[in-house]
């Protein structure tokens, strides 16, 4: 026998209520549904399918539960649902059996490309349980600038999942640039779809996409389509490109916007970038940014992420705001002092394209922007 729980922190449900909530379109009361919405339909339906197997169902709540017409709060007197169903006992665990194939996967260097959070979680982990190795971008332009740095130090992504639907540089976007690209076409592109649209498949076999799976995928049909793709050529015997390969300068000057509140700090920048050929708008903080990219065309955004007032954080919310519902997306490089583990993702994870720590290095600096601003 096993006993399932599921607690929340929401407002709770007073013990007169707690046994008609599991009655069809019942509500313990009705300012619930009106505030947070539901039919009273779940905990019947999982009622009755917790009955059909044989279990038990019930809901515990302090006694001093919050009213419907207060708001739930993180942190509130909460709830606490269980279910039981009785399991057989097997003599012996099942032999676990590999496909064929499966050991040529071990250290395949992935990349997950994927603007949801959750999607990029288990893909990593799907591919991590084939011992391949996995490395993730919240979009695209971050994962184009990833495969960059990975060819830079001899490490180069062998096999891309790539999502669809992104926002701004969506996936076709992508592996538009990928094919571009010779020291990128060594590795191999998958897209992943939730929607399977007629046109795709020419797409995607114009783009040089190895395969089109449409979500949610399952493991097995994953697992079946990546050792398919890799069948005729042995991706992880390629030699690595040569470091002669990676220079990829830009030949038209570049406006970039530097947002950056120290002085100093944005002479160097300045100074750089200017050496280069490159024009620079300086905003002494987050807000003068924004404010500057109403007023005109930029090619990129250098963003100081400790700012005052406005900082490089709130910056970026506020710029991809902007670009809601538009079809562009300007490149935002974020510099910071800070050098922590996690600070990476964290900037990726706010809309910020790459990420550069302080001191920034001249010819750092000119690789990041070229890899981010695609320009021809």
């Amino acid at each position: 026998m096993l006993r399932f729980e599921v607690s929340d922190t929401g407002i709770g449900i007073p013990p007169e209520k707690q046994q008609a909530i599991f009655n069809a379109f019942t509500q313990a009361d009705g300012s619930t549904t009106r505030k947070y919405g539901g039919t009273g339909l779940g905990l019947t339906i999982c009622s009755k399918l917790v009955k059909l197997m044989g279990g038990a169902i019930w809901v515990e709540s302090p006694a001093n539960s919050a009213s419907p017409s207060d708001e739930a709060r993180i942190g509130g007197p909460g709830s606490a649902f269980h279910f039981t169903l009785r399991f057989g006992i097997h003599k012996e665990a099942a032999p676990r059996i590999e496909p064929a194939g499966v050991e040529r996967l071990e250290g395949l260097h992935t990349l997950i490309i994927d603007d949801n959070a959750t999607n990029r979680q288990i893909l990593e982990r799907m591919v991590a349980g084939w011992h391949m190795r996995p490395a993730s971008a919240s979009g695209g332009l971050a994962g184009l600038n990833l495969m960059m740095r990975c060819l830079r130090v001899g490490d180069p992504v062998r096999l891309v999942l790539l999502d669809a639907q992104m926002p701004g540089f969506d996936g076709f976007a992508v592996a538009a640039e990928i094919q571009r690209r010779p020291e990128l076409t060594g590795a191999t592109v998958m897209m992943l779809s939730s929607s399977d649209q007629h046109n795709d498949a020419a797409r995607c076999k114009e783009l040089g996409i190895a395969r089109y799976l449409v979500k949610p995928v399952r493991k097995a049909d994953l697992l079946d389509a990546i050792l398919g793709v890799i069948a005729s050529t042995p991706m992880h015997e390629r030699a690595p490109v040569p470091a002669t390969r990676l220079a990829f300068p830009v030949n038209r000057g570049l406006s970039i916007l530097l947002a950056e509140d120290n002085p100093v700090n944005q002479k160097l920048v300045v100074r750089v970038l200017e050496k280069r050929g490159h024009r620079v708008t300086v905003a002494g903080n987050g807000a003068d940014a924004v404010a500057a990219l109403e007023r005109g065309w930029f090619d990129a955004v250098l963003m100081d992420v400790q700012m005052p007032g406005m900082d490089g954080y709130e910056a970026t919310a506020a710029i991809r705001l902007k670009e809601t519902g538009t079809n562009h997306r300007i490149p935002i490089i974020a510099m910071t002092a800070s050098a922590m583990k996690g600070d990476q993702e964290k900037c990726l994870e706010a809309g910020m394209d790459a990420y550069l720590s302080k001191p920034v290095h001249g010819d750092e600096l000119i690789r990041m922007l070229e890899s981010v601003t695609f320009a021809a």
